[in-house]
């Protein structure tokens, strides 16, 4: 356990797992999350509550409770989760388990998902290892991604008393062997501790996934999906051997002819730093790869691969008078991937003063004359030792960590056209404008490190929120952006206007924007945004045919 002590322990089998249904496609968790063990462990320790995995890697923060915690302990036992020195636990034999029909259906009563459904290839499970221990006196349930956002916020000392449960048996009991998710397939050691970063990104997973499971698991092969004209981040994750200003290590990314070089980059043995670069991406869509080079003996992924896209050139088309639509039936409106808030750090070392004497001990010799009573006259040759050492400062190098954060707010309002004569307040009729404008708001305690959301697109019901939409126009970009309707080249006066078709049905007319590139060292923020107006009646109503004067 590292430093373990009387009130810092585990006890082997004090284990379980937590359980969560997400929706293969949007990874949204649906349904609720369980906690599953064959232990007791009481309701008075400290969580977290029940957040999955991906959850926390889209931007949820720890929310530590004391109390009210809730566990389930299935008909059916679990295998070991996690491995101690006398009770080995198989990876196998979890996989086996996570894989019976009976676990499954037990889980489907659990989370309030009919089997059927749950098993029919819209969902996957996810599974993670849980560990009940005393840390300080406390006692804690957490998965392997919050002990190592725990340790993050305690400076280390998490891992400093029980590295080998939190850092090495709880994370590793269960990893992916094929990526899914997002996540990686582990390639890294199964028995030495692993970083905080290595956790977060890649550890304490398991996927079951109900399809061919003969089939490969769809993999892109892009690092990173960046826009066009677009200011972006591009980390990588350095670690190997200790980083500090005696050995200080460096990173160099070379970006399209241009190099830029991140210097002096610290972190403590056995543990990691994220590096980034701040870059502009080209003005038309290509595929870059960023050559990654560390100077003084540190490890990172020697190449990036980014996919450059432009969002631009799928407008609508011109919606005419005589347009039908008989079989139009609603569509659920659509959730891209949402992340609004991201965290990361940067390890600052200082030095921990010891000083020490160093002895140099040394003969110091003396001569003495003297007559005696004879008169007659000697010399002694005599010496004593004489310590001439010095004070010598054998301290080492400590790490702090310091914490940065970054969270996206927006607000979208969709409204008639104000040019429109049927508009009413938030009402209007088919077949005239409406206008949108989106505000986003960023905030950070690292500016340099984060850009601003700097694009919004917006897909409409009548295509079924697909196959068209519009790329939003920039008004202002920084903490505080704005964005509203390119000019419609089928607006007469050119009006930052969409047409909503003549056939559309009275009732609530929704757009639904997808906000982005908002780019941090930890990845991008977006949000997911709707808004609608309501349409009674249609454009024909305006008209009124009469005869013309004799």
């Amino acid at each position: 356990m590292g430093e373990g002590s009387s009130s810092s322990y585990w006890n082997p089998g004090m284990d379980g797992v937590r359980v969560s249904v997400v929706n293969a496609e949007t990874h949204a968790v649906v349904g609720s999350v369980i906690d599953l063990t064959n232990q007791n462990p009481g309701t008075s320790l400290v969580h977290f509550g029940k957040v999955c995995k991906l959850s926390y890697n889209e931007g949820r923060s720890l929310s530590p409770k004391v109390g009210g915690y809730s566990c389930i302990r299935p008909s059916q036992s679990l295998p070991r989760i996690i491995s101690s020195g006398s009770f080995p636990a198989s990876i196998n034999a979890i996989r086996s388990y996570f894989t019976d029909e009976q676990t499954i259906r037990g889980i489907s009563g659990y989370v309030g998902i009919d089997f059927e459904t749950l098993v029919g290839g819209k969902y996957k499970i996810v599974i993670e290892p849980i560990a009940y221990f005393f840390f300080n006196g406390l006692q804690y349930a957490m998965t392997a991604t919050e002990a190592a956002l725990y340790d993050q916020q305690v400076n280390g000392g998490l891992r400093a008393k029980m590295l080998s449960l939190t850092h090495k048996n709880l994370p590793l009991a269960i990893f992916l062997e094929k990526a899914d998710l997002g996540y990686p397939a582990w390639s890294g050691s199964t028995t030495q501790k692993v970083s905080n970063s290595d956790i977060i990104s890649a550890l304490g997973i398991g996927v079951v996934r109900f399809n061919d499971m003969t089939e490969s698991p769809v993999t892109n092969s892009f690092d990173y999906e960046y826009r066009i004209d677009t200011d972006v981040i591009t980390s990588v994750e350095v670690s190997g051997g200790q980083s500090d200003p005696d050995n200080p290590v460096s990173v160099r990314f070379s970006i399209q002819g241009t190099t830029y070089t991140v210097s002096n980059i610290y972190y403590p043995d056995g543990d990691s730093q994220l590096v980034w670069v701040r870059w502009r991406t080209p003005t038309e869509p290509c595929v870059i790869t960023i050559d990654v080079s560390v100077v003084g003996g540190g490890l990172a992924q020697s190449t990036v691969v980014c996919n450059i896209t432009d969002l631009a050139g799928k407008d609508p088309p011109n919606p005419i008078a005589t347009d039908r639509n008989d079989a139009y039936a609603a569509s659920p409106v659509p959730t891209n991937v949402e992340a609004t808030s991201a965290s990361w750090g940067i390890w600052s070392p200082r030095w921990h003063e010891n000083w020490e004497w160093v002895p140099n001990w040394e003969k110091c010799w003396h001569t003495d004359h003297w007559i005696d009573a004879d008169g007659k006259s000697h010399t002694d040759h005599w010496y004593h030792w004489v310590d001439r050492g010095w004070w010598e400062d054998h301290g080492w190098w400590e790490f702090d960590w310091n914490g940065y954060t970054a969270t996206l707010t927006a607000q979208m309002d969709v409204t008639p056209d104000d040019k429109s004569p049927a508009a009413t307040g938030n009402t209007t009729k088919s077949g005239y404008g409406v206008q949108e404008n989106v505000t986003a708001h960023v905030c950070t305690n690292q500016s340099a490190a984060v850009t601003a959301a700097q694009n919004a697109v917006t897909y409409f019901p009548e295509f079924g929120y697909q196959t068209y939409w519009r790329l939003l126009e920039p008004t202002t970009i920084g903490k505080e952006s704005s964005f509203v309707f390119r000019q419609n080249r089928y607006s007469t006066y050119n009006r930052r206007t969409h047409f909503t078709p003549i056939w559309f049905p009275d009732g609530a007319y929704t757009p639904y924007t997808w906000l982005l590139d908002c780019w941090t060292p930890a990845g991008m923020l977006s949000m997911n945004l709707t808004d609608s107006i309501t349409i009674r009646g249609n454009l024909w109503e305006e008209w009124h045919i009469a005869p013309a004067n004799p």
